[in-house]
């Protein structure tokens, strides 16, 4: 045995090179034992699995994006459209009520309907571009539907009924009354 004050170093034993100690396996070709071999690269013996993207992760580059089925961002506007039909059909109720009770032309009303009506469209516009700068761009999400701009539509358009009613002298005085009582 070496003696134990030495540094492990001084203690190591070199060992001639083809030399096998008992019960040792034969090492691979151009294995040395106590050398080691620098700057040759390694082989793999396994096959490297294909990626398989699960939508997490880094962006993929254009080129090995999927195809996307046709008609598929018409189909994606198309989620969530029941909140903007439901805040168009409370506005042109309330444009109705409104409309009617001028008593008068119905040029300017509707005109006035057509303006409003075009206004929730460029809203609806301005609220998608945001999503995609924020949500896709900025976040690195996926929109899958256009709930989001079309519920900020039908808020508005809402919100456009409620100021109709608002300049209806008899609702006014209607809601008056309920709440009095």
């Amino acid at each position: 045995m070496a003696d134990q004050t030495q540094p492990w170093a001084e203690r190591t034993v070199e060992m001639p090179p083809g030399a096998e100690g008992p019960g040792m396996p034969p090492g691979p070709e151009g294995f040395r034992r106590g050398v080691a071999q620098v700057g040759v690269p390694r082989q793999r013996t396994e096959p490297e699995a294909p990626h398989e993207p699960t939508g997490t992760g880094w962006p993929v580059p254009e080129q090995e994006r999927q195809q996307l089925p046709p008609g598929y961002h018409w189909r994606q506007l198309r989620i969530g459209r029941h909140w903007s039909m439901l805040g168009g059909l409370f506005a042109f109720v309330c444009w109705g009520i409104w409309a009617i009770s001028a008593r008068g032309d119905l040029t300017s009303p509707v005109v006035t309907f057509v303006l409003t009506l075009l206004v929730a469209v460029g809203l609806f516009a301005l609220a998608r571009l945001v999503g995609r700068v924020v949500w896709e761009r900025q976040l690195g999400r996926i929109r899958r539907s256009a709930r989001g701009a079309h519920l900020v539509t039908g808020i508005f358009l809402a919100g456009v009924g409620v100021a109709y009613l608002r300049q209806t002298e008899w609702v006014v005085d209607l809601w008056t009354w309920v709440a009095g009582l």
